[in-house]
């Protein structure tokens, strides 16, 4: 009998590339299910009137829910992924609209097999390029992930000794503000109401007050293709299923627009760190800094945000530095 998996790290080779995984279109039942589990409250997605006054042209996708359908179709090549360590340089070329339809590709650009450590399942470090474009064939998102990956013989010695990049990306004004390309922030500017007034200056610190209970962790890695086992299989995960980390992610921007209310969207991030697992019933917490602000042409600001994200009882397990275009 032959067992339909994926790769495992001995398996893995530099320059394998990963581009069965199906094709998602974004739709409006599909925002509705990521909006429930993680909670969003960007105004664009949930502002069609307001969207089509702003962009000229339709609804555009939470790009959490972008990123983590690309994250999810990426795993084909990390079905037994342990955990991933960090996400580089993700820059949003452009922002889908509901209706068009991503694809992503992943290429195994290095690979480094871990020191064995007792009382633990061997394993590897892969660094994967991720692309994902649209139904015409144009850039969406370009990323690097390096997962931890399980090795299927715990006595082989791959020789895999790679470098993983573990730097932080440069990301120009103009790169950032490319998925704003024709959008009209001064009609986002007139057409929200500002709330509670909240200081946008550098060095500033905010404490998101109250915490997001993790529900419906499995749906979500469903819902965006991740077919990593460790989110679905307890077995896999050591005796307790781990929560898919653009969940946490998700959660974490949710917060984020809480400080932030009139964030209009996330065009790139720098970095970000899983420091820790996150599993199903956590409770979590978070604060966010801003570390730089830029003026953009018109209306609106470029802001370098740094979101630090931890469990009810203190741990920590998210380090995510990126950029927010606020009005």
């Amino acid at each position: 009998m032959y067992t339909v998996e994926g790769r495992y790290f001995e398996e893995l080779a530099v320059g394998q590339v990963f581009d069965w995984a199906p094709a998602v279109t974004l739709t409006d039942a599909l925002a509705s299910a990521h909006q429930a589990i993680t909670g969003d409250r960007l105004l664009l997605p949930l502002d069609h009137h307001l969207a089509q006054e702003v962009t000229g042209e339709g609804t555009p996708a939470h790009p959490a829910l972008v990123w983590n359908i690309a994250i999810g179709q990426s795993t084909l090549a990390t079905q037994h992924v342990k955990a991933n360590l960090f996400y580089r340089g993700l820059v949003l070329r452009r922002s889908p609209l509901l209706g068009d339809t991503l694809r992503t590709s992943v290429e195994v650009v290095a690979l480094r097999q871990n020191k064995p450590r007792e009382g633990r399942h061997p394993t590897g470090l892969a660094a994967l390029r991720i692309t994902t474009t649209d139904q015409h064939g144009r850039p969406v998102l370009d990323f690097q992930r390096c997962a931890m990956v399980s090795l299927r013989d715990g006595a082989v010695r791959t020789g895999h000794n790679d470098p993983m990049a573990d730097t932080t990306a440069r990301l120009s004004p103009a790169i950032l503000a490319e998925p704003l390309r024709g959008w009209k922030l001064d009609r986002f500017a007139a057409g929200t109401r500002p709330g509670p007034e909240v200081a946008l200056e550098s060095g500033k610190t905010y404490e998101i007050g109250g915490g997001d209970v993790v529900t419906s962790a499995p749906e979500l890695a469903r819902l965006t293709l991740n077919i990593a086992s460790a989110h679905h299989d307890a077995r896999a995960a050591g005796g307790e299923r781990l929560v898919y980390g653009g969940h946490t992610i998700a959660v974490a921007l949710a917060q984020v627009t809480r400080a932030f209310p009139r964030l209009v969207t996330v065009p790139g991030w720098y970095g970000c760190d899983h420091l820790g697992p996150v599993r199903e019933g956590d409770t979590l917490h978070s604060s966010v800094t801003i570390e730089r602000v830029r003026a953009l042409p018109g209306p609106g600001k470029l802001a370098d945000l740094r979101s630090r994200v931890r469990t009810a009882d203190d741990r920590d397990v998210l380090d995510w530095r990126f950029v927010a275009v606020i009005v």
